[in-house]
């Protein structure tokens, strides 16, 4: 595969390695980063499932905060490295190759003030969906690690009153707000978005609170082709 290196949106001219036949960064995980709100209080995050450093990246023009995110497939990893490098953010995100199981081996539990992510969307037996690429099989299907167990993951890692983002998609609502709530994780906040008014929803946007309160708010639906930026989307909400 052929190693490209292209603008990533319009975040203050930074860079991003991609593959050409690789799975290619898309308006999930831009609006799951500009969903991310941060206090002064806040003194970490961590991003599961990093890709090639999407999330990191948009969010290190956000904040100062030390950023780690963890990706599982070592050619992944590695152009997630260079992007990091070219953008000259690598005194505050730190990656590692890994599976997110393994999260314990470097991390305390309870340690995080943020914690992100943009899974693989579908089930491994869901073979409508199953794609032959190897890179693109394990970014969308769950096929090292599922739902649950990035939920329970990121649950372990927040500190009590953390905040979870999670993108994922409505056919999997029920499963979400199910093993948020076995792992003490309450959604707050609730976005769909749309690819234009009168279709149907394709992405849900998750914020959650580790041992939050009950009280749950749907935003105003978000329709993308009457978006000019994404930058600022959720700002007043």
């Amino acid at each position: 595969m052929k190693k490209l290196l292209n603008d990533l949106y319009d975040y203050h001219n930074m860079k991003i390695y991609q593959f050409d036949e690789g799975f290619k960064f898309s308006i999930d995980s831009i609006l799951l980063a500009e969903m991310v709100r941060f206090h002064k209080s806040d003194n970490n995050l961590l991003d599961l499932c990093t890709g090639n450093a999407v999330v990191p990246l948009i969010l290190s023009t956000k904040t100062t905060l030390p950023i780690y995110g963890v990706e599982l497939q070592p050619d992944i990893y590695e152009l997630a490295k260079e992007s990091v490098v070219i953008n000259k953010k690598d005194d505050q995100i730190t990656l590692i190759c890994d599976n997110i199981m393994n999260f314990n081996d470097y991390f305390p539990g309870n340690n995080f003030n943020i914690v992100t992510c943009n899974p693989p969307y579908f089930k491994y037996h869901d073979q409508h969906f199953l794609n032959k690429e190897p890179l693109k099989q394990i970014a969308r299907h769950e096929v090292a690690i599922c739902l649950e167990e990035i939920i329970k993951i990121a649950s372990g890692a927040l500190k009590d009153k953390g905040n979870f983002y999670l993108v994922h998609i409505p056919e999997r609502m029920q499963e979400t707000f199910y093993y948020m709530e076995m792992h003490h994780l309450r959604v707050k906040d609730l976005y769909f978005v749309y690819p234009k008014k009168g279709e149907k929803a394709f992405l849900v946007l998750f914020r959650a609170i580790k041992r939050g309160n009950l009280g749950l708010k749907v935003h105003e639906p978000i329709f993308l082709d009457t978006l000019s930026t994404y930058q600022g989307l959720f700002e007043g909400e």
